[in-house]
């Protein structure tokens, strides 16, 4: 091969473009592995990522059958040359695999392999796994231009892996974060009307034999409390059930919320909206989430009759906007806007181009609206 002609230049387009399509690690691992096969004209090729006991967490071939995979049995040990990619950075190409002196074996239904060329995914020093060819269809085998070109995909295999391991390592920090707010959010709540709770329910008990209308009183601002507690408790945990966003789009993810808040809280809560553009998942989550706390500020803190939510599409930005007839508040306080965790939901905002705005005045109910460019 001389040179990558313009078809070529195309499929591997596609290749790095699927690192950063909504596709899962796996499907993008997987259309390197078939992209490479396919460019460099070979009839088999794989990609192995290890895991930590000795064998590979994926495994990944192009040009054998289902039909094959069943019969060669479960997928290779870290030995042989295999092994050999996981230590060393360096690609491997060779003339025939089994002449390399750490050639071990293949299960009798394994392909014969002869000609070959392997290549390290490597981010940095750490070597992530490797991705191979075997049996170049064309005379004289793998040349140093297919070795560069396997090189470019499996760099591009390597931030398919580096992104996915932020993305789960950034999912962690999200759960802790969450977790400390739910702490929050039920020492807030709950904690002070179980507190009242206890109070009350003495007071009553000690009035019991002396006065009995007033402990009757009394018992009937237990009932009350205890009434007021669950449905803070009911409240939290709803806020709290995952929305599958990867299945629902975003409209009616904000609609099954809404349903549920409204079937657990005391002011009618309604959604008005329709589909709108996709956009990338960090957008969709952040919007989402922009509603959810919205949402919870009216309904615990405005005394609204009602709340709505919108969304839609305006002048090329996706538009949420929460509003609620309820006593309103000074924007300009700060007291009021770390209660509300304005804050937090602006710095949300900003991570995906998004901008906060809050309408607000005392007695005049509240408006929070998020922009985000329909463009993601």
């Amino acid at each position: 091969m001389t040179g990558i002609d313009r078809d070529e230049l195309r499929e591997v387009s596609a290749a790095v473009l699927a690192v950063t399509a909504h596709l899962s690690v796996r499907d993008v691992l997987q259309t390197i592995v078939t992209t490479a096969r396919r460019l460099l004209d070979a009839r088999y090729a794989a990609l192995g990522i290890p895991d930590k006991k000795g064998s590979f967490r994926e495994f990944l071939a192009d040009g054998i059958s289902d039909e094959q995979w069943a019969a060669i049995g479960p997928v290779p040990r870290q030995h042989g040359v295999l092994g050999l990619m996981l230590c060393d950075p360096n690609p491997v190409r060779l003339k025939d695999i089994r002449q390399h002196p750490q050639f071990g074996w293949w299960p009798a239904a394994h392909p014969e392999l002869t000609d070959f060329l392997g290549m390290p995914i490597v981010d940095g020093d750490e070597i992530l796994g490797e991705l191979f060819l075997a049996n170049s269809c064309r005379p004289g085998g793998f040349t140093a231009e297919d070795e560069e070109l396997l090189r470019l995909l499996a760099a591009h295999a390597a931030i398919a892996l580096v992104n996915a391991r932020l993305y789960e390592r950034s999912r962690e920090l999200s759960i802790v974060e969450e977790r400390n707010r739910i702490a929050r959010d039920l020492h807030d709540a709950v904690t002070q009307k179980l507190f009242s709770l206890r109070l009350t329910a003495e007071a009553a008990a000690t009035l019991l034999t002396t006065e009995p209308a007033r402990a009757g009183a009394e018992l009937a601002t237990v009932r009350r409390l205890a009434a007021e507690a669950v449905a803070e408790l009911r409240a939290i945990v709803v806020g709290q059930r995952p929305v599958d966003l990867a299945g629902d789009e975003l409209d009616v993810a904000l609609r099954k919320q809404v349903d549920l808040l409204d079937r657990v809280h005391e002011p009618a809560v309604r959604f008005v909206g329709a589909a709108v553009p996709r956009l990338p998942d960090d957008a969709r989550q952040v919007i989402f989430r922009v509603a959810q706390e919205a949402l919870h500020n009216a309904l615990r803190h405005a005394e609204a009759s009602e709340v709505g939510v919108d969304l839609l599409c305006r002048k090329g930005f996706v538009v949420l906007e929460v509003t609620d007839d309820g006593r309103g508040f000074d924007p300009a306080s700060a007291a009021a806007a770390g209660r509300l965790g304005l804050a937090s939901m602006r710095e949300r905002a900003r991570t995906v181009g998004g901008q906060i705005t809050v309408a607000s005045a005392p007695g005049a109910g509240t408006t929070v609206r998020l922009a985000v460019p329909a463009d993601g």
